[in-house]
């Protein structure tokens, strides 16, 4: 598994060892902290010796659970780290509440040190709320998207996989944390390492900050037809300003006819119905990772009342918008992963 001998000792004899400080937050999400922290080992049983190193930092009382309910012990907490180290902030579920002012406080200092800062899963909404993330570009898990598009206008989202831009980073959550490891492996001790940690990985796809989180929408739908395809994205990218079936259908070079007949054919439900089922779903997304007013979620959505956007939502949540802010306990940033 190892590199040959000549290109194993000089990458030993020319490199120090590198310190990643992972701060693990409440109910972080283990397989991406995984994703992270792996590759570093690998990294080190590639090249023969010790490149890279790690701590495990946090707030309370020495150790920290993650999402799945493992308790992790802690080897610092929220002091100062040396100024070369590069920080991974591990968020998971309920980020919000677990984003503390001691965090952001911890977090902000550093920055100011100049440390390389990045956040894994739902870690890049404690870097926004810090302010790390002004006028940078970054990405999240694609079920936050929505949420932190609203909270935090300022940053540059992307739905990439991965990004570093700067010295700040951020990834989409899952194994996307193995991407941008293997990436920062490459930079520091050349792709054949990173190879090597890939293969060791059984990762045989090494993905780049310009692949894409979410599947293609014909393997999303279930169906491969072009039209059908470029009329669902074009609906997905104008939720606040619906446009009307017949102008889709205009776009794509049919008739609205047309238009209904395919929709049936291959989705069984109308283009209308289809289009309020996505409106719908990115309202549910707001209010549950969100502190917008049930009216500003509505506008946001391109409902022009709350009481039409109230009897649409019960309708197909059997619920209304209030009761379901209401069951959330005003918890934002639940994933599913």
């Amino acid at each position: 598994m190892s590199l040959s001998p000549q290109k194993a000792t000089n990458i030993g004899k020319s490199t120090a060892p590198k310190r990643f400080v992972f701060l693990l937050l409440d109910k972080f999400t283990m397989l991406s902290f995984a994703s992270a922290i792996e590759p570093l080992r690998i990294a080190n049983r590639v090249i023969g010796t010790q490149v890279y190193q790690w701590v495990l930092a946090g707030e309370g009382n020495g150790f920290v659970n993650c999402s799945n309910g493992a308790a992790f012990t802690l080897d610092i907490g929220l002091s100062e780290i040396n100024r070369e180290d590069t920080v991974l902030v591990c968020g998971g579920i309920d980020v919000q509440k677990a984003t503390t002012k001691g965090i952001l406080n911890w977090l902000r200092r550093e920055a100011r040190r100049g440390v390389t800062i990045g956040g894994l899963c739902t870690g890049a909404y404690t870097l926004a709320k810090a302010g790390l993330l002004d006028g940078k570009k970054a990405t999240i898990h694609w079920e936050n998207q929505d949420g932190f598009l609203e909270e935090f206008e300022q940053v540059k989202l992307t739905r990439s996989i991965f990004v570093i831009d700067g010295n700040r980073m951020s990834t989409a959550g899952g194994t996307a944390s193995l991407d941008m490891m293997l990436k920062i492996i490459a930079a520091d001790h050349g792709d054949d390492v990173a190879n090597t940690v890939a293969d060791q990985l059984i990762y045989s796809t090494i993905r780049t900050d310009q692949d894409t989180q979410r599947l293609s929408i014909p393997t999303r739908i279930g169906v491969r037809h072009p039209k059908l395809s470029q009329v669902i994205q074009m609906m997905e990218n104008a939720i606040e300003e619906p446009i009307s079936p017949a102008d889709l259908a205009e776009d794509v070079g049919m008739s609205t006819r047309q238009l209904e007949r395919l929709f049936r054919r291959y989705l069984n439900r109308s283009p209308k119905r289809y289009y309020m089922e996505l409106r719908l779903s990115k309202a549910r997304n707001l209010l549950m990772q969100t502190d917008m007013s049930v009216i500003n979620v509505a506008l946001a959505c391109g409902f022009a009342s709350p009481s039409h956007f109230s009897k649409c939502y019960r309708a197909h949540y059997s619920t209304t918008p209030y009761r379901e802010r209401g069951t959330q306990g005003g918890a934002p940033f639940r994933l599913s992963i």
